[in-house]
């Protein structure tokens, strides 16, 4: 097995491989700020969010998460809406599954440059029939939700670094 890992990564390797992570910082640059817009309907969401996007920013960018007026770039986020769709019932008509979508927009500003971006993610999980969604898991699915969106913005911007190589 390890043989085949090993023959995979000189492959990789050999081939130019670079992580999306990478393009992404040619992007965005060594240092980045963020801002969340707080919902004034609901600004509990708000603060998963900055969270989610601030640990995207250390993780998916790789670069360094500074204040505002010292960034390269800085983002920011705004939460279109959050909703929770019923996906699955069991056989008494109750629901178990839900989707959760939460829908941001995000302005990137580098200098005088400003980039605006639509993104989505969504989260399923499932609850007991004839149960409703408790706290934790309302703020668990907008967190995993938010954080695919921000997966899906990081390859947007990833996108852009590849174009401009």
């Amino acid at each position: 097995m390890r043989y085949w890992i090993l023959i995979a990564l000189i492959l990789f390797s050999g081939c130019g491989y670079q992580p999306a992570s990478h393009y992404a910082k040619n992007v965005v640059g060594e240092s980045v700020s963020t801002e969340v817009v707080i919902s004034m309907e609901d600004p509990q969401n708000t603060v998963l969010i900055k969270d989610a996007v601030d640990m995207a920013v250390i993780t998916k960018f790789r670069t360094s998460l500074v204040s505002k007026n010292i960034s390269q770039t800085h983002l920011k986020i705004a939460i279109g809406s959050v909703g929770f769709t019923p996906l699955r019932y069991d056989t008494n008509g109750y629901i178990i599954t839900y989707r959760t979508t939460v829908v941001m927009s995000i302005d990137r500003v580098s200098g005088d440059k400003k980039t605006s971006y639509s993104t989505q993610g969504t989260y399923d999980f499932a609850i007991e029939p004839n149960a409703i969604i408790t706290d934790q898991a309302r703020f668990e699915a907008i967190r995993q939700g938010s954080q695919k969106g921000l997966d899906s913005f990081v390859a947007q911007v990833a996108a852009q670094g590849v174009e401009s190589k």
